[in-house]
């Protein structure tokens, strides 16, 4: 794959201008700024030489043009000010002169407090019990009204979607590319076999399963853990920059690995503090893998979408190539072995 356009509009973020972006709120930093990892935005932290409501350090993330809409971020936004104001542990965007979006060097970004901590050791079920709990209460807050504007996570946007944008841009190496769709296509109908994950209004239910918004892309990566006995203990989420419409499963899912044993004791400890304070629906254990399988095709136009973005042929140098296709195939045919088995029962 070859970058069509040779200057990308992340190359005019440049040091100055994220410097720049935070004296046009009033905001002075001390000259200390530091990229923060990050693909999809490009996010930064910075010093003040004066605190901002007590904080030291702010962390400023300029969103991707195009990617979202105005609308579409404030109402993510909108969702962490509901889970902070319900003491959901969640970094929120802060409120700079009643506004938490702002516009600077053509760039969208919002200014949140830092927060530290560590990757949670998920092989502790005591830590998945806890964190458990936690996704309780975001789904309880969730659950009390729809999104109007985002998204919701389905069979069309998460995978009929990204097939055919990768089909139509010949991203998908021709020596495989009639095999992968072939068994994305017998994927696909697996999936659609599951009514919640057939598009449907944000505010409806399907199959009896209930629609709730999600922090969408609940991984590890995107949980904090502050150890026992320090202010804050416990989990706290970041980056609610996938924030959609689905099932609650989507965002307990992605906290399983290893094998199918493994797998079950783990989902075991996270229902075990999530239903101490919400409950759960055993059905959706049935879309734990057809959602993994969307977002198995998913990941692969995503990264095809922003090849133009130099950060991307550098850190993902194996995409694209016929090897990786070829190892896309095998994953579908095992993913369609799994969907055919029965859901891990806990």
């Amino acid at each position: 794959m070859h970058a069509t356009d040779p200057r990308h509009p992340y190359e005019t973020l440049t040091p100055d201008v994220v410097q720049d972006a935070l004296a046009s709120l009033g905001l002075w930093g001390d000259g200390r700024l530091s990229a923060l990892s990050s693909y999809e935005n490009r996010v930064y932290q910075a010093a003040l030489e004066t605190p901002l409501d007590g904080h030291a350090q702010v962390v400023l993330k300029f969103y991707r043009p195009g990617r979202w809409s105005e609308a579409q971020i404030l109402e993510e936004h909108a969702f962490a000010a509901e889970l902070a104001a319900a003491d959901v542990p969640v970094v929120a965007p802060l409120s700079i002169d009643g506004h938490t979006l702002h516009r600077h060097g053509g760039f969208l970004f919002s200014v949140s407090p830092r927060r530290g901590g560590r990757r949670p050791e998920l092989e502790d079920f005591d830590v998945l019990e806890w964190t458990g709990r936690f996704l309780a209460r975001l789904h309880a807050v969730g659950a009390a009204r729809p999104f109007a504007q985002r998204p919701a996570l389905d069979a069309a946007s998460f995978g009929h979607e990204p097939r055919d944008w990768l089909l139509t841009h010949e991203a998908v190496a021709p020596e495989v590319r009639s095999a992968w769709r072939q068994t994305l296509d017998e994927a696909l109908q697996i999936i659609e076999s599951h009514p919640a994950l057939r598009p449907v209004r944000a505010s409806a239910t399907d199959g009896g399963v209930a629609l709730i918004r999600l922090h969408g892309d609940c991984h590890p990566g995107n949980i904090l853990w502050t150890p026992e006995g320090e202010p804050g203990a416990g989990p706290h989420f970041v980056d609610l920059d996938d924030a959609r419409t689905g099932p609650a499963v989507q965002d307990l899912w992605m906290l399983l690995s290893g094998e199918r044993r493994q797998q079950t004791q783990q989902l075991g400890a996270l229902l075990d503090g999530y239903e101490q304070m919400r409950d759960f629906d055993r059905r959706e254990l049935a879309l734990i893998e057809p959602l993994r399988t969307l977002r198995l095709v998913h990941y692969s136009a995503w990264i095809a979408r922003r090849w133009d973005d130099p950060a991307f042929p550098i850190n993902f140098p194996w995409f694209g190539g016929r090897d990786f296709w070829q190892g896309q195939v095998d994953m579908l045919v095992e993913q369609i072995e799994e969907m055919q088995k029965p859901p891990l029962v806990v």
